[in-house]
């Protein structure tokens, strides 16, 4: 007599869902009863799991990417809403922050941007300037009120001579941390290159000299220490994204 395989419970696959780098675009949208019927897969198998989740975070990209507009703001406070102090947080300890030297500082460029000629502090400096009030939210679960100042992307962007029809704008980091975003966010009025905080230059912990501001999307998609821009139609990935976080992680 052949015996009947059980389909597993809640608490079998329990680990599986539990894992940050799983679960991200799933919290409290998608049951695991609707996971199964979506992709067909069988819970035990920690790949098939894998897959259709990676599955679900593409599709949910694609239509985040549908629901985007320019002309949508995120919401800005008055300076009265301001959280202090506004926390820190990195893939390292604070105490690990890069401290990068302003006078020697270059900004490199390359892809598909007719001007790759690098850029010093004093250089963005030298563009125009917008403020924001806007809040940062985690994906830990926390978020913080803020003021930042500095270059309006899409200036910087048209000003080297980007193309904006290419499909992504790619970030190197001083301290290890890559990341990517879609062209449309990079052209949205309110991501910044962020020179200064509370209207003073970026601290180190903050991401001297510059990092990006996009109140848009969630804070790992608001990359610090900038060290080298790129636009390109090759998926670029990212630093938390390669690692199973949903890519276009809108707010």
């Amino acid at each position: 007599m052949t015996r009947r395989t059980e389909r597993p419970s809640l608490e079998d696959i329990r680990p599986e869902l539990a894992d940050p780098q799983r679960r991200l675009f799933l919290r409290g949208t998608l049951s695991l009863g609707a996971l199964s019927l979506l992709t067909g897969c069988d819970l035990m198998d920690g790949d098939s799991v894998d897959n259709a989740l990676m599955a679900m975070s593409r599709w949910n990209d694609r239509v985040q990417a549908w629901l985007f507009s320019r002309a949508r703001l995120a919401p800005t406070y008055p300076a009265s809403a301001i959280t202090k102090p506004f926390p820190f947080n990195a893939f390292y300890r604070q105490s690990q922050a890069p401290v990068i030297d302003g006078a020697t500082y270059r900004l490199e460029l390359s892809g598909r941007i007719a001007d790759k000629t690098p850029w010093t502090v004093e250089g963005l400096r030298g563009l125009p300037q917008e403020s924001q009030i806007t809040r940062h939210v985690c994906v830990e679960g926390w978020s913080a009120i803020g003021q930042w100042s500095g270059v309006p992307f899409a200036t910087f962007l048209k000003r080297v001579g980007a193309d904006t029809r290419a499909r992504y704008v790619g970030f190197r980091c001083a301290d290890g941390y890559y990341s990517s975003i879609d062209m449309p966010t990079a052209l949205h009025p309110q991501t910044i290159m962020a020179l200064d905080y509370g209207g003073s230059p970026l601290p180190p912990k903050y991401g001297y000299p510059m990092k990006l501001r996009i109140p848009t999307k969630l804070g790992f998609k608001n990359p610090k220490h900038i060290a080298a821009i790129f636009v390109t139609n090759d998926y670029p990935g990212g630093y938390w994204e390669d690692k199973g976080y949903n890519w276009f992680s809108g707010i």
